[in-house]
């Protein structure tokens, strides 16, 4: 997926926010989470083949949940997934561009919603040399994962905008649904989850943020090729 200028210019439209997801769209872990989760699967007798893609933009409890495996405690071990993670950051790096493209945002006007929990979350962003945005929405401070649209609304009354004129940025279905439900407009990062790339094609995305720039000033955030 290219991006395109006049998709990425949204008809000269200015954001009051952007929004990030953070895996797989700021930073990619995604050899540490299929380690770990590859790991997980095969002790419970699960193909990992079918199911790492499926592990993607949601949170882990409600990934674990969703097998119905008997005798076994959802909240317990997506705890212990959460402290292999924690743990194991090799291989965890920023996505091109996206360190200089953060840094060109002004502080108030960006945040992040991740389906990892906050403690997991802080460790990738800090591995991968990533700024730390005042608002962070994780795994706990949401009733309703991703898709629901919970966590951008929420960032969204943090920040003191309104979700409807925002841009969110998200590498999986479950994200982007999350982030058009809750009025945002979306933009695909697509160079790291293959898993979702027919599905989103019909979004405006780039492969990362070397070619994106951006302008702020008191009328919003505009996005430009550089």
């Amino acid at each position: 997926m290219t991006a395109q200028t006049g998709d990425i210019l949204f008809n000269g439209q200015r954001f009051s926010a952007f929004f990030f997801d953070m895996d797989g769209t700021i930073l990619t872990s995604i050899r540490v989470a299929e380690r770990i989760w590859g790991e997980w699967a095969v002790r419970h007798g699960i193909d990992p083949v079918a199911f790492l893609p499926t592990i993607h933009g949601v949170r882990a409890v409600e990934t674990i949940a969703r097998q119905n495996l008997p005798g076994v405690d959802a909240e317990a071990e997506a705890q212990r997934i959460t402290e292999a993670e924690i743990a194991d950051v090799d291989g965890v790096e920023a996505i091109g561009g996206a360190r200089e493209f953060l840094q060109a945002l002004p502080m108030d006007r960006w945040a992040i919603f991740t389906s990892a929990p906050k403690a997991l979350a802080l460790r990738r962003i800090q591995a991968a040399g990533l700024p730390e945005p005042k608002v962070i929405i994780a795994a706990e401070d949401v009733r309703l994962g991703k898709p629901a649209p919970e966590g951008y609304l929420l960032a969204a009354e943090k920040l003191g905008v309104n979700a409807a004129d925002c841009l969110v940025f998200e590498d999986a279905l479950a994200g982007v649904q999350a982030g058009e439900a809750a009025g945002a407009k979306i933009f695909v990062i697509s160079g790291t989850n293959a898993h979702h790339t027919g599905e989103l094609s019909r979004y405006t995305g780039a492969e990362n943020y070397d070619a994106l720039r951006v302008e702020a000033d008191g009328s919003g955030i505009l996005l430009q090729l550089s």
